[in-house]
Protein backbone atom coordinates (compact mmCIF):
# COMPACT_ATOMS: atom_id res chain seq x y z
CA UNK A 1 0.00 0.00 0.00
CA UNK A 2 1.57 3.28 -1.13
CA UNK A 3 0.08 6.65 -0.19
CA UNK A 4 1.10 10.09 -1.40
CA UNK A 5 0.35 12.35 1.56
CA UNK A 6 -0.21 16.05 0.84
CA UNK A 7 -1.48 18.80 3.10
CA UNK A 8 -2.04 22.53 3.27
CA UNK A 9 -2.31 23.30 -0.42
CA UNK A 10 -4.12 26.57 0.43
CA UNK A 11 -5.61 27.10 -3.03
CA UNK A 12 -7.75 30.19 -3.50
CA UNK A 13 -10.28 31.63 -5.89
CA UNK A 14 -7.76 33.73 -7.82
CA UNK A 15 -5.14 31.01 -8.27
CA UNK A 16 -2.23 33.42 -7.82
CA UNK A 17 0.17 34.76 -5.16
CA UNK A 18 -1.21 36.10 -1.89
CA UNK A 19 -0.01 39.24 -0.09
CA UNK A 20 3.07 37.36 1.20
CA UNK A 21 3.91 35.94 -2.22
CA UNK A 22 2.75 32.40 -1.40
CA UNK A 23 0.97 30.76 -4.32
CA UNK A 24 -0.82 27.52 -3.48
CA UNK A 25 -1.76 26.70 -7.05
CA UNK A 26 1.78 27.19 -8.37
CA UNK A 27 3.21 25.21 -5.44
CA UNK A 28 0.86 22.29 -6.05
CA UNK A 29 1.57 22.27 -9.78
CA UNK A 30 5.31 22.31 -9.05
CA UNK A 31 5.00 19.47 -6.53
CA UNK A 32 2.98 17.28 -8.88
CA UNK A 33 5.37 17.98 -11.76
CA UNK A 34 8.29 16.85 -9.60
CA UNK A 35 6.41 13.62 -8.90
CA UNK A 36 5.89 12.77 -12.57
CA UNK A 37 8.03 9.64 -12.25
CA UNK A 38 6.11 8.43 -9.19
CA UNK A 39 3.81 5.81 -10.70
CA UNK A 40 3.17 3.05 -8.16
CA UNK A 41 0.46 4.63 -6.02
CA UNK A 42 -2.74 3.39 -4.40
CA UNK A 43 -4.00 6.60 -2.80
CA UNK A 44 -3.47 10.34 -2.60
CA UNK A 45 -4.48 11.69 0.82
CA UNK A 46 -4.88 15.45 1.36
CA UNK A 47 -5.15 16.30 5.05
CA UNK A 48 -6.92 19.63 5.02
CA UNK A 49 -6.56 23.31 4.24
CA UNK A 50 -7.29 22.29 0.69
CA UNK A 51 -8.55 25.84 0.18
CA UNK A 52 -7.18 29.00 1.75
CA UNK A 53 -10.37 30.99 1.29
CA UNK A 54 -12.99 28.22 1.33
CA UNK A 55 -14.05 29.07 -2.23
CA UNK A 56 -15.76 26.65 -4.56
CA UNK A 57 -13.25 27.58 -7.26
CA UNK A 58 -10.37 26.39 -5.07
CA UNK A 59 -11.97 22.97 -4.53
CA UNK A 60 -12.70 22.60 -8.22
CA UNK A 61 -9.05 23.32 -9.01
CA UNK A 62 -7.88 20.83 -6.38
CA UNK A 63 -10.20 18.19 -7.78
CA UNK A 64 -8.95 18.78 -11.33
CA UNK A 65 -5.22 18.85 -10.52
CA UNK A 66 -5.15 16.01 -8.00
CA UNK A 67 -7.81 13.95 -9.72
CA UNK A 68 -5.91 14.00 -13.00
CA UNK A 69 -2.63 13.10 -11.30
CA UNK A 70 -4.25 10.19 -9.44
CA UNK A 71 -6.18 8.83 -12.45
CA UNK A 72 -2.98 8.51 -14.47
CA UNK A 73 -1.66 6.24 -11.72
CA UNK A 74 -4.82 4.28 -10.97
CA UNK A 75 -4.98 5.83 -7.50
CA UNK A 76 -7.90 7.21 -5.49
CA UNK A 77 -7.97 10.66 -3.85
CA UNK A 78 -9.16 11.35 -0.30
CA UNK A 79 -9.63 14.76 1.34
CA UNK A 80 -10.22 16.06 4.86
CA UNK A 81 -11.20 19.55 5.96
CA UNK A 82 -8.82 21.93 7.73
CA UNK A 83 -9.31 25.17 9.63
CA UNK A 84 -9.16 27.24 6.41
CA UNK A 85 -11.76 25.09 4.65
CA UNK A 86 -15.48 25.83 4.37
CA UNK A 87 -17.73 22.81 4.85
CA UNK A 88 -20.45 23.84 2.43
CA UNK A 89 -18.19 24.48 -0.57
CA UNK A 90 -16.01 21.47 0.31
CA UNK A 91 -19.04 19.16 0.35
CA UNK A 92 -20.49 20.71 -2.80
CA UNK A 93 -17.38 19.82 -4.81
CA UNK A 94 -15.68 16.99 -2.91
CA UNK A 95 -18.63 15.40 -1.11
CA UNK A 96 -17.46 13.40 1.89
CA UNK A 97 -13.87 13.59 0.69
CA UNK A 98 -14.21 10.03 -0.69
CA UNK A 99 -15.45 9.23 -4.17
CA UNK A 100 -17.27 6.03 -3.17
CA UNK A 101 -17.15 5.59 0.63
CA UNK A 102 -18.17 2.46 2.52
CA UNK A 103 -19.56 4.54 5.38
CA UNK A 104 -20.19 8.23 6.10
CA UNK A 105 -20.85 10.10 9.35
CA UNK A 106 -22.81 13.33 9.05
CA UNK A 107 -22.74 15.23 12.34
CA UNK A 108 -25.20 17.82 13.63
CA UNK A 109 -22.82 20.73 13.01
CA UNK A 110 -22.23 19.75 9.38
CA UNK A 111 -19.06 17.81 10.14
CA UNK A 112 -18.50 14.80 7.94
CA UNK A 113 -16.28 11.72 8.32
CA UNK A 114 -15.97 8.80 5.91
CA UNK A 115 -14.38 5.37 5.56
CA UNK A 116 -13.29 3.46 2.46
CA UNK A 117 -11.48 0.20 1.85
CA UNK A 118 -8.73 -0.28 -0.73
CA UNK A 119 -6.41 -3.23 -1.04
CA UNK A 120 -7.51 -4.61 2.30
CA UNK A 121 -6.64 -1.36 4.11
CA UNK A 122 -9.30 0.89 5.60
CA UNK A 123 -8.86 4.65 5.23
CA UNK A 124 -10.86 6.91 7.54
CA UNK A 125 -11.00 10.70 7.19
CA UNK A 126 -12.17 12.90 10.07
CA UNK A 127 -13.37 16.51 10.20
CA UNK A 128 -11.60 18.59 12.90
CA UNK A 129 -12.72 22.02 11.67
CA UNK A 130 -13.87 24.52 14.31
CA UNK A 131 -15.31 27.41 12.27
CA UNK A 132 -13.50 30.68 12.86
CA UNK A 133 -10.70 29.08 14.89
CA UNK A 134 -7.25 27.68 14.23
CA UNK A 135 -7.34 24.73 16.61
CA UNK A 136 -9.24 21.53 15.90
CA UNK A 137 -11.73 19.34 17.71
CA UNK A 138 -13.49 16.05 16.99
CA UNK A 139 -17.19 16.02 17.74
CA UNK A 140 -18.78 13.33 19.87
CA UNK A 141 -20.74 12.21 16.81
CA UNK A 142 -17.54 11.45 14.89
CA UNK A 143 -15.84 9.71 17.81
CA UNK A 144 -18.93 7.57 18.41
CA UNK A 145 -19.10 6.70 14.70
CA UNK A 146 -15.37 5.95 14.57
CA UNK A 147 -15.65 3.59 17.51
CA UNK A 148 -18.32 1.67 15.65
CA UNK A 149 -16.29 1.52 12.43
CA UNK A 150 -13.21 0.24 14.24
CA UNK A 151 -15.18 -2.44 16.09
CA UNK A 152 -14.64 -4.66 13.02
CA UNK A 153 -10.96 -4.92 12.02
CA UNK A 154 -9.97 -4.38 8.38
CA UNK A 155 -8.08 -7.11 6.55
CA UNK A 156 -4.71 -5.33 6.81
CA UNK A 157 -5.37 -2.43 9.19
CA UNK A 158 -6.66 1.14 9.35
CA UNK A 159 -5.21 4.53 8.47
CA UNK A 160 -6.86 7.61 10.00
CA UNK A 161 -6.41 11.01 8.34
CA UNK A 162 -7.27 14.39 9.88
CA UNK A 163 -5.95 17.93 9.71
CA UNK A 164 -5.08 18.87 13.31
CA UNK A 165 -2.34 16.77 14.90
CA UNK A 166 -2.95 15.00 18.23
CA UNK A 167 0.76 15.50 19.07
CA UNK A 168 2.94 18.62 19.30
CA UNK A 169 6.47 19.76 20.00
CA UNK A 170 7.25 22.08 22.90
CA UNK A 171 6.14 24.97 20.70
CA UNK A 172 3.39 27.17 22.11
CA UNK A 173 1.51 27.71 18.85
CA UNK A 174 1.47 23.95 18.13
CA UNK A 175 0.20 23.13 21.60
CA UNK A 176 -2.50 25.81 21.35
CA UNK A 177 -3.68 25.14 17.79
CA UNK A 178 -3.46 21.36 17.49
CA UNK A 179 -6.25 18.83 18.18
CA UNK A 180 -7.81 20.00 21.43
CA UNK A 181 -9.30 16.65 22.42
CA UNK A 182 -6.43 14.41 21.35
CA UNK A 183 -6.89 12.18 24.40
CA UNK A 184 -10.41 11.31 23.29
CA UNK A 185 -9.09 10.25 19.90
CA UNK A 186 -6.47 8.16 21.68
CA UNK A 187 -9.13 6.54 23.84
CA UNK A 188 -11.17 5.74 20.73
CA UNK A 189 -8.37 4.06 18.75
CA UNK A 190 -6.71 2.26 21.68
CA UNK A 191 -6.50 -1.48 21.05
CA UNK A 192 -7.95 -1.22 17.52
CA UNK A 193 -6.28 -1.92 14.18
CA UNK A 194 -5.36 1.75 13.60
CA UNK A 195 -1.71 1.62 12.56
CA UNK A 196 -1.14 5.12 11.22
CA UNK A 197 -2.56 8.62 11.75
CA UNK A 198 -1.83 11.16 8.99
CA UNK A 199 -2.05 14.91 9.72
CA UNK A 200 -1.00 18.32 8.42
CA UNK A 201 -1.61 21.84 9.78
CA UNK A 202 1.82 22.53 11.30
CA UNK A 203 3.55 22.92 7.89
CA UNK A 204 6.50 20.82 9.05
CA UNK A 205 7.39 17.15 9.35
CA UNK A 206 6.98 15.47 12.72
CA UNK A 207 6.77 11.85 13.84
CA UNK A 208 5.24 10.58 17.08
CA UNK A 209 2.78 8.10 18.54
CA UNK A 210 -0.79 8.01 19.78
CA UNK A 211 -1.51 4.80 21.63
CA UNK A 212 -0.39 1.97 19.29
CA UNK A 213 -0.47 4.15 16.15
CA UNK A 214 2.34 6.03 14.45
CA UNK A 215 1.44 9.70 13.91
CA UNK A 216 2.94 11.45 10.89
CA UNK A 217 2.63 15.17 10.19
CA UNK A 218 3.61 16.09 6.64
CA UNK A 219 5.09 19.50 5.74
CA UNK A 220 2.90 21.87 3.75
CA UNK A 221 2.65 22.20 0.00
CA UNK A 222 2.24 25.99 -0.01
CA UNK A 223 5.02 26.62 2.54
CA UNK A 224 7.08 25.06 5.32
CA UNK A 225 7.61 26.37 8.85
CA UNK A 226 11.28 26.79 9.75
CA UNK A 227 11.91 25.98 13.42
CA UNK A 228 15.33 27.64 13.38
CA UNK A 229 13.51 30.93 14.00
CA UNK A 230 13.71 32.43 17.51
CA UNK A 231 11.48 30.71 20.12
CA UNK A 232 8.05 32.30 20.30
CA UNK A 233 8.24 33.53 16.70
CA UNK A 234 7.34 31.79 13.44
CA UNK A 235 9.00 31.86 10.04
CA UNK A 236 7.50 30.19 6.96
CA UNK A 237 9.63 29.55 3.89
CA UNK A 238 9.03 28.61 0.26
CA UNK A 239 9.46 25.01 -0.85
CA UNK A 240 6.58 22.61 -1.67
CA UNK A 241 6.80 19.31 0.21
CA UNK A 242 4.90 16.03 0.46
CA UNK A 243 5.34 12.54 1.93
CA UNK A 244 5.36 9.04 0.52
CA UNK A 245 3.99 6.38 2.86
CA UNK A 246 4.44 2.65 2.42
CA UNK A 247 2.41 0.17 4.48
CA UNK A 248 2.48 -3.61 4.70
CA UNK A 249 6.26 -4.01 4.82
CA UNK A 250 8.20 -5.77 7.61
CA UNK A 251 9.51 -2.42 8.91
CA UNK A 252 6.48 -0.28 8.06
CA UNK A 253 5.10 2.19 8.06
CA UNK A 254 7.95 3.57 5.97
CA UNK A 255 7.66 7.32 5.38
CA UNK A 256 9.91 9.77 3.62
CA UNK A 257 9.52 13.39 2.59
CA UNK A 258 9.64 14.71 -0.96
CA UNK A 259 10.77 18.27 -1.68
CA UNK A 260 10.10 20.02 -4.97
CA UNK A 261 12.87 22.04 -6.57
CA UNK A 262 11.87 25.69 -6.22
CA UNK A 263 13.97 28.70 -7.26
CA UNK A 264 12.81 30.41 -4.03
CA UNK A 265 13.52 27.37 -1.83
CA UNK A 266 14.18 28.51 1.73
CA UNK A 267 13.28 32.15 1.10
CA UNK A 268 11.00 33.68 3.71
CA UNK A 269 7.26 33.80 3.01
CA UNK A 270 6.45 35.55 6.30
CA UNK A 271 7.96 35.99 9.74
CA UNK A 272 5.76 36.68 12.77
CA UNK A 273 7.30 38.11 15.95
CA UNK A 274 6.42 37.02 19.47
CA UNK A 275 3.69 39.64 19.90
CA UNK A 276 2.02 38.62 16.64
CA UNK A 277 2.15 34.94 17.63
CA UNK A 278 0.56 35.69 21.03
CA UNK A 279 -2.25 37.51 19.21
CA UNK A 280 -2.72 34.55 16.85
CA UNK A 281 -2.94 32.10 19.76
CA UNK A 282 -5.39 34.31 21.65
CA UNK A 283 -7.60 34.87 18.61
CA UNK A 284 -7.53 31.38 17.06
CA UNK A 285 -6.95 29.15 20.08
CA UNK A 286 -9.60 27.55 22.31
CA UNK A 287 -9.16 30.09 25.12
CA UNK A 288 -11.61 29.26 27.84
CA UNK A 289 -13.80 27.15 25.58
CA UNK A 290 -14.23 23.51 26.65
CA UNK A 291 -12.03 21.18 24.64
CA UNK A 292 -13.92 17.94 25.17
CA UNK A 293 -16.18 16.70 22.42
CA UNK A 294 -19.80 17.58 23.08
CA UNK A 295 -22.26 14.70 23.14
CA UNK A 296 -25.36 15.31 21.05
CA UNK A 297 -28.75 13.63 21.31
Amino acid sequence: MRILHLSDTHLDRAGGPDADGADGTAALRRMLAELEQLRDLDAVVVTGDVADDGSREAYLRARDLLGGFARERGARVFYTTGNHDERGAFADVLGSGHEDPDAVCEGPEGERAAASTLGGWRLVTLDTLVPGKGYGRLSWAQLHWLRGVLATPAAHGTVVALHHPPIALDVEVQQALGLANAQELGDTIRGTDVELVLCGHFHLQLLGRLEQATVWITPGVVSRVDLTARPGTERAVHGPSASLVRLGTPHGPLIHTLHARDPRLGETVYEADAEEMREVIERLGPGREPVKAVRVP
